[in-house]
């Protein structure tokens, strides 16, 4: 089980990640804004973020841009879920540090199976480095 924060501005979308993440067995905090999600992951010890790119307060580049500038938040997984499928935006989430990126609408399976994927490689390399 992993604890996920997910941040995203319309909630009952924010509502329907939570659910089938949490039926995947993780722990689940949400977010309404980027200034919120900030607050939250400093607040907590958090395996994975799942980002809005366009929200309230801080977007999620915004977001993205200021947990890999804490080296708190260096091994947390960061995945993109936004409306936004332009390459430039895709470009964007990868210069600021995103590890995943999804487009909406989205599969709410395909984004667990993401995360389970993204949470074993993310597991896999922090074991990899700490045994170095």
């Amino acid at each position: 089980m992993a604890k996920i924060l997910v941040a995203d501005d319309d909630p009952l979308l924010g509502e329907l990640i939570r659910l089938k993440l949490e039926s995947g067995g993780h722990d689940v905090v949400l977010a309404l804004d980027g200034g919120a999600a900030l607050e939250l992951a400093d607040s907590g010890d958090f395996d994975l973020a799942v980002l809005d790119a366009m929200m309230p307060v801080r977007t999620g580049f915004e977001v993205a841009e200021k947990l890999r500038e804490n080296p708190a938040h260096a091994n947390l997984v960061l995945i993109m879920l936004t409306a936004r499928k332009e390459r430039d935006n895709v470009f964007k989430a990868m210069l600021t540090g995103i590890d995943d990126f999804m487009t909406k609408p989205f599969a709410p399976a395909e984004l667990l199976s993401r995360i389970d994927n993204m949470l074993r490689l993310g597991g896999s390399l922090r074991n990899k480095a700490e045994s170095a």
